[in-house]
Parts: structure tokens; C-alpha cells; sequence
């Protein structure tokens, strides 16, 4: 083996362990819709896009390695999933957030186009979902009492949302924890987080 080789091997052996320590645990993503767009078909041409306008939750994305997420009774329950903060962030993280550029309804409450945080509070076959104008941090900061750090510090004052959602089984297992538009239209859809074998969902509509 030439000394090249053997310097990419030994590179190889020395990298692959440094970059999967920097992956982070629970890595960024985002959930999207693009209401009232179309790609429209150019006789003899490449289609077009028609621009809508958007409805995006971005979150962290928690892995379930091997727990049992949604155990325990009474107090207890979802305590691996938020052991301490007063609601569930949905997510990782900074605080999950809704971003909507058209007006919408969710749980009969209009929600102005804007930037919202959302949490779910959780209870025994109970899930409600809160959207809320507290501010997330973009940073964590334990000083910053005008902004929300996942669900800490949550008071329910902010509120827009309070509504339960719709639980369902999923026949198959989800290693990392997804926030999904299903079945959507230009009139609305449905907003759905998965983890484990759990999903919950509520409907939502675009309105004047």
C-alpha cells in the first residue's frame, strides 16, 4: 500500500468518529406547505411555478432510541418526553414554531398571518395543542424572560390555541419525531406530529 493510501485510510478511521460526535442529537427540520400553488404546463416548454403562500412548522427532531415515550399514568405521563417544563415543547430544542403567510383556523381561533411558538399539553389520551405568541430565543438564554427556551418558563397568558387533538396508532414505528401537512388543499388540511407509534392531528382551515 502506497504512503497516500494509507495516510486517506488512516484519515478515514480518524474523521469518521469526529463527525458523527459533531451530528447533533436531535437535528433541525421543518414541515411545509405551499397553499394555492400550482405548476402550471407550457405547451412545448418547461412548466411553471405559481407562488402560493406558505404555512411552515420548523422543530427539532428527537430520536427515540429506545424509549418508552409516552409511558407512565396519571402526573407521570410523557415525563420522558418533558420531564420539567410546564407543557411539551413538540420537539427539540429551541421551541417548535408556526410560520403562516395566510390567515388560518385551527380549533375554531383565527390565526393571523405571523411567527407563533407552539407546545402540546399532555395528559393521558388527552393532547392539547397550544399555539401562542410567546417569542422563541434563537439562543438559550436563562436571563431572557421575554422569550421561550423550548417550554420553559411557558405561561399560558399568550395563548392564541388551545384545542385537542385527534390521536391515532401508526402501524409502524417512527425512530424521529416529524411534523407533517396531510391531505391538503387550498381550502386547508391537516397538521399531524408523529413519534413512536403515536401521531396526533388537528385540522386546520385557510380563511379571509
Amino acid at each position: 500500500m502506497s504512503h497516500w493510501i494509507k495516510a486517506v485510510a488512516i484519515a478515514a478511521v480518524i474523521t469518521t468518529p469526529l463527525l458523527a460526535q459533531q451530528r447533533p442529537a436531535s437535528p433541525t427540520g421543518s414541515a411545509a406547505v405551499d397553499i394555492g400553488s400550482r405548476i402550471v404546463p407550457v405547451p412545448g416548454g418547461e412548466p411553471t411555478y405559481k407562488a402560493g403562500k406558505w404555512i411552515e412548522v420548523t422543530y427539532g427532531r428527537p430520536i427515540k432510541r429506545g424509549r418508552d415515550l409516552f409511558g407512565g399514568t396519571g402526573a407521570d405521563y410523557g415525563k420522558v418526553v418533558n420531564p420539567d417544563a410546564p407543557v411539551w415543547r413538540a420537539g427539540a430544542n429551541n421551541s417548535t414554531q408556526l410560520m403562516n403567510q395566510v390567515p388560518i383556523e385551527i380549533g375554531g381561533k383565527r390565526i393571523a398571518p405571523g411567527t407563533y411558538t407552539m407546545f402540546i399539553d399532555l395528559k393521558p389520551n388527552d393532547w392539547t395543542l397550544i399555539v401562542s405568541t410567546w417569542k422563541a430565543q434563537a439562543t438559550y438564554d436563562p436571563s431572557n424572560m421575554r422569550e421561550l427556551w423550548g417550554a420553559y418558563n411557558y405561561t399560558p397568558d399568550k395563548d392564541v390555541v388551545r384545542t385537542r387533538m385527534k390521536l391515532d396508532t401508526l402501524p409502524n414505528s417512527h425512530e424521529e419525531l416529524s411534523w407533517a401537512f396531510l391531505d391538503v388543499t387550498d381550502a386547508g388540511g391537516t397538521l399531524a406530529i408523529m413519534w413512536d407509534k403515536a401521531m396526533a392531528s388537528v385540522p386546520f382551515k385557510v380563511v379571509p
